[in-house]
């Protein structure tokens, strides 16, 4: 919808034509002789061209016309409310109420990441909350989340940041089962790296949470006949892990990759990428990822039932095996998963 004229404005633009309109009509009357050369004509279609800009100014300072603008369907604004919180904007602040589960109690903590175990003394780093600028995260409600994600499937998808956000996840979920036993590994297995896929079972809840170990995300291949001897493996920017179908039948499905593409990852060990089946030698790793998450987005845009899946992905993170804040990653590290839970109201 659009409003009646504004008159003021035009009343303005009214004076304004009426002025332009006169001068013109004395120019043409009184300096007749001006068309009587074709330099004449030049100086009248400069004039003419110079007052049309001049309306135009004229039209974008003062506009005509006012949109209606209808605000009974505007969004209440509420700094309390989820649906319109930015999780990813806010600090980490102390609560004395954390951490929210005592890894050494969860079997499902690797003990290479449990600092405690390993001798820390100090406890302050279990005490960190993330908190969003103008709203609250409700505090986390293990049997409450168990129950709204009774019979669904959570599928993480990446490399070992990407583990430990499952480990802390489950040992969070954990703190709501009384039967612990019925808690356990599909396959029997122990948590470690070597193994590239492990899936623990709430049969309780009928509710499974799975790990792939996939690194890169795209597919490792073979040497290509011919290629230069510092190629050792590759990496198949173009295709997907092959191990991607078993990916699909998932309700939440989060993917982080980043950390393995760098040079001591790749080019110092001998690997480099190909596409559409030639070697590339000179292609940068900054742009290899790009394709990698090119050809990844594609997969998912064309194999995930956006009607069923919640699908989130993770790049570079601060790396847990360097003197960084490494408390943050192990005993915060999951937030961003379970705000995206959340937003998606399986919360």
């Amino acid at each position: 919808m659009v409003d009646s004229f504004n008159h003021c404005s035009f009343g303005h633009l009214r004076s304004f034509v009426k002025g332009v309109w006169s001068f013109c009509k004395g120019v043409m009357n009184s300096k007749s002789w001006v068309f009587q050369s074709f330099n004449g004509v030049i100086v009248v279609g400069s004039l003419l061209s110079f007052l049309l800009a001049i309306a135009y100014a004229y039209l974008f300072l003062f506009p005509i016309f006012q949109p209606a603008i209808d605000n009974s369907h505007e969004i209440p604004h509420s700094n309390n409310s989820i649906s319109e919180c930015n999780y990813f904007e806010g600090n980490w602040i102390q609560d004395e109420n954390y951490p929210l589960y005592d890894a050494s109690r969860c079997p499902f903590a690797e003990r290479g990441f449990n600092c405690l175990a390993n001798g820390r003394r100090d406890r302050g780093y279990t005490k960190w909350r993330w908190k969003p600028k103008n709203c609250e995260i409700p505090r986390f409600n293990a049997r409450e989340i168990l129950e709204k994600m009774r019979g669904k499937r959570v599928v993480f998808v990446g490399d070992s940041l990407g583990r430990t956000q499952w480990e802390s996840l489950i040992c969070m979920l954990m703190t709501g089962v009384e039967d612990k036993r019925s808690v356990y590994e599909v396959n029997g297995n122990k948590i470690t790296k070597q193994i590239r896929f492990l899936g623990v079972r709430f049969s309780l809840f009928d509710l499974r949470i799975d790990f792939y170990r996939s690194v890169f995300l795209v597919q490792p291949g073979p040497v290509p006949r011919r290629a230069p001897k510092r190629v050792k493996s590759t990496l198949k920017i173009d295709k997907l892990d092959d191990i991607s179908n078993e990916w699909i039948d998932s309700d939440v499905l989060i993917f982080n990759s980043g950390h393995w593409w760098t040079p001591s990852k790749l080019f110092e060990m001998g690997c480099y990428f190909t596409a559409g089946g030639s070697v590339k030698l000179g292609m940068p790793i900054t742009g290899a990822f790009k394709k990698a998450m090119h050809t990844w987005a594609s997969w998912a845009n064309t194999t995930i039932n956006a009607n069923r899946t919640s699908m989130f992905i993770r790049t570079f993170e601060s790396s847990h095996w360097r003197s960084v804040i490494y408390h943050l990653i192990w005993c915060c590290y999951f937030s961003p998963i379970v705000i995206h839970l959340r937003e998606f109201k399986l919360f």
